[in-house]
């Protein structure tokens, strides 16, 4: 159903066609994974996708990958991908994050300077059934307590409470009105006084660590003066300036090139943000090497200052690629893959960052490339999944779960949605066994990745 469509039906019939998806995938069919004969290498999956990367960072990331199966599997996102794409789905598509794992939550800074949990990465947004990225994430969740230490029991409770979340939520969320749908957010501060006062704790902590994450704590970590002028220091191989990438001339194109991006990229943003955008002078640049999954891409951190040294703007220039959920053939965006990260995250972030926007860059490595750009650092922080109790994970995993919910129904049609799960518990149970089932396929294949890498 389009959105003109139903803007068209009534609740009623917005339901019914809810539940008539269930025709096409009962609720039980969500349940255990069981991998065709035929299924893809996932080794030769995870190389694929690294053609165009950086050779010299691709040590790095297999590092990174074959460290546990949870680390392996924040970069497979493209196996579970294919893994999903070949099997039955429920026909009931919104606005996909498309990596919803743990990590890929997060805290940040609204711009009413509000600390705000919400999706934080949005590198393969894109449209497509809704229960993808809820196995993602609660795939990672299985993962993760497994990682703790945690036994099968203790791991299907906190998985059947964040299935159970997801589906409360969308069923609140299908009986509000669209206002209050669109102005729904995790705000910290509300969380924290409804929390009890041992958990209450670790959270104002968290938050405390994320408000002193600020673009001036990045610029005095990252940048030092050399020789009268402010340059961003070196630390192979996860930041090096572009001065000890290249020769000077390659090293004077390349700015140029970025500068000349910046230019383009200024267009995206709102009429005010530009205003803001235009007080701020090109300084440095370097490489940076982000994440799991996105290591070998191109990545950019840019520093630009205003009044003085003491007034600065630190930039992040990423390189988007083609969604791993886009499948063999995809459909390109035709404003870049760029717009695509953006629209989604405007889409599904309640609040946003108010630099983010995008821009392509032609003849850069020998094609052209598409970049979305956001703010380094502003009040992001994150939680330490490693160090969580079972209470904590699954307290984390509901409040992730409610994120996803809640970004779901924003973009999709949350009444179908809500009709298809249904009050009853059914589907938690289901997506439990899924979650159980792929974290078990997931260990395998970081098995054999480590095989085929030892080297």
């Amino acid at each position: 159903m389009t959105k003109g469509e139903r803007a068209g039906a009534d609740v009623a019939e917005r339901a019914a066609t809810g539940r008539a998806a269930r025709d096409r995938l009962p609720i039980d069919g969500h349940g255990v994974f069981r991998p065709p004969a035929d299924r893809a290498d996932p080794v030769q999956i995870v190389f694929d996708q690294e053609a165009d990367r950086l050779p010299d960072l691709l040590a790095l990331r297999h590092r990174r990958m074959r460290a546990s199966p949870l680390a392996f599997y924040r970069g497979a996102a493209a196996v579970m991908a294919a893994d999903l794409a070949g099997q039955p789905d429920s026909g009931l598509r919104t606005q996909l994050c498309g990596d919803a794992h743990l990590f890929n939550f997060g805290l940040f800074a609204s711009p009413e300077r509000r600390l705000v949990f919400d999706l934080n990465d949005f590198d393969e947004t894109c449209p497509g059934p809704f229960e993808w990225d809820l196995k993602r994430l609660l795939a990672s969740v299985a993962l993760a307590g497994r990682a703790n230490g945690f036994g099968r029991r203790v791991r299907a409770g906190i998985l059947s409470g964040a299935a159970q979340r997801y589906r409360t939520a969308m069923i609140r969320f299908a009986g509000e009105g669209e206002l209050d749908v669109w102005y729904a957010r995790a705000d910290v501060d509300d969380l924290v006084t409804r929390l009890a006062k041992s958990r209450r704790r670790r959270v104002t902590r968290v938050g405390d660590k994320a408000r002193a994450r600020t673009t001036l704590q990045a610029y005095r970590k990252l940048t030092t003066v050399i020789d009268g002028r402010r340059r961003i220091v070196a630390d192979p191989p996860l930041v090096v300036p572009v001065a000890d990438l290249l020769p000077t001339v390659d090293r004077i194109a390349l700015e140029d090139r970025i500068r000349t991006m910046l230019t383009g990229y200024r267009s995206t943003l709102a009429e005010d943000r530009r205003h803001l955008f235009d007080a701020f002078r090109f300084v440095d640049m370097a490489r940076k090497v982000v994440g799991v999954g996105s290591v070998g891409t191109r990545c950019w951190i840019i520093l630009l200052t205003a009044r003085d040294d003491t007034d600065p703007l630190l930039l992040q220039v990423k390189e988007a690629g083609v969604s791993v959920l886009a499948g063999p053939d995809p459909v390109p965006d035709p404003d870049g893959e760029g717009h695509r990260v953006v629209a989604g995250q405007r889409l599904m972030q309640a609040t946003g960052d108010i630099f983010l926007g995008w821009q392509r860059v032609p003849q850069l490595d020998g094609r052209t490339r598409d970049f979305y750009v956001r703010q380094l650092r502003d009040w992001k922080g994150s939680v330490a999944i490693d160090e969580l109790t079972p209470r904590g994970l699954r307290t984390y995993a509901e409040l992730c779960a409610w994120t996803l919910a809640r970004a779901h129904a924003r973009a999709g049609d949350r009444i179908a949605i809500a009709g298809y799960l249904g009050r009853r518990g059914r589907f938690d149970t289901a997506l439990t066994e899924f979650a159980e089932s792929y974290a078990d396929q997931s260990e395998r294949d970081h098995a054999a990745f480590r095989a085929a890498t030892k080297s």
